[in-house]
């Protein structure tokens, strides 16, 4: 790529009130960056948009709050297109932790290489290959432990991470129930993904409609969205259930602290366990993911959907159809265009 590039990116110059995204970014322009001293540079090709995004603009978590005034943080996939790193060359796909941007530049140690998987397409490892996939894969089989046999009930189950969650389940024998928002989707994780039940927590009576769905109860339960969903659950939770705490974007963009699971103390008289776990914590172990999902996908066993919103400058528009219901699987912005492949 020429030196005279132009890089785009957002920049977060305040925090986000009620998901008012759209006035606390900006869309700049600038020379792309040049990378310095053992030092490459990334053209995106994906962006990953997920809901830990709008934490990010907001406050301290897991990883500090993205400063103000500078550009805003994101996973992405790309092509390396410059290189001063010794073990890095042009042509490399990576992904990593870059920034809603056309390029970023990195010393290598928030990325890693994109494997190569036959008869897979690039854009998988946005979804079912990439963080979503290794949060579905290690919340479910570390935290929540499934056994043949068992209850599993995952919230906001058509989702990226949930409808991975559900699959995987089945595939270790187990009874699944996808909580879901409108008959669309609850209808796809019935059909084309196999899970044994779905609730729309939109309709009238759902909460009945989730006990029904669970007459022996709840062994495992994944957790994406807390608040009154949670609740519902966690009445329940069976002895030694096990629920693996991923998130709550229920509550994300709340302005006031919400209500709920208001019953946590149904753990003490179930002897249950709830652990919050971090995906970044399983990088090493990537590779146990790939082994074993990677034939599944590519088999076919578990099937994958990625909403690919196209360019850059829509990025706002896309990012908050996570906290409509407007995405159904996993959510990427496709910023340029993919390399040859051979």
């Amino acid at each position: 790529m020429s030196a005279t590039a132009t890089n785009r990116h957002w920049v977060l110059t305040d925090r986000p009130k009620g998901g008012n995204f759209e006035q606390v970014l900006s869309l700049r322009e600038e020379p792309a960056p040049e990378p310095g001293p053992g030092e490459y540079r990334v053209r995106t090709i994906y962006l990953s948009l997920d809901p830990t995004n709008a934490v990010w603009m907001q406050y301290d978590s897991y990883l500090p709050a993205v400063p103000l005034n500078s550009t805003m943080r994101g996973l992405v996939l790309g092509v390396v297109d410059k290189s001063n790193h010794e073990k890095v060359k042009v042509g490399d796909l990576v992904s990593g932790m870059g920034g809603w941007a056309d390029y970023t530049i990195t010393d290598g140690k928030n990325f890693g290489r994109v494997p190569n998987i036959p008869g897979l397409p690039l854009v998988a490892f946005m979804g079912p290959l990439g963080m979503t996939g290794a949060t579905a894969y290690f919340g479910l089989l570390d935290i929540g432990k499934p056994k043949e046999g068992e209850t599993v009930v995952v919230s906001a189950a058509a989702g990226a991470v949930g409808s991975m969650v559900g699959q995987i389940a089945k595939l270790k024998g187990c009874r699944v129930v996808g909580i879901a928002g409108g008959p669309e989707k609850c209808a796809w994780l019935t059909g084309e993904l196999g899970f044994d039940a779905a609730v729309d927590y939109k309709a009238e009576g759902w909460r009945k409609a989730l006990r029904a769905a669970c007459p022996k109860g709840v062994d495992v339960y994944f957790e994406n969205v807390g608040g009154e969903v949670g609740e519902a659950v966690l009445d329940l939770i069976n002895i030694k259930g096990r629920i693996a705490f991923c998130g709550a974007i229920s509550q994300y963009n709340a302005t006031q602290p919400q209500p709920g699971p208001r019953n946590l103390s149904i753990l003490v008289s179930r002897r249950a366990r709830m652990e919050g776990f971090l995906v970044l914590d399983y990088n090493p172990r990537l590779g146990e993911m790939y082994q074993e999902m990677g034939p599944w996908i590519a088999g076919g066993k578990v099937k994958w959907k990625v909403d690919l919103d196209q360019g850059l400058e829509n990025t706002i528009t896309s990012f908050k159809k996570l906290f409509t219901g407007g995405n159904t699987g996993k959510l990427a912005v496709q910023v340029s265009e993919e390399p040859a492949r051979g």
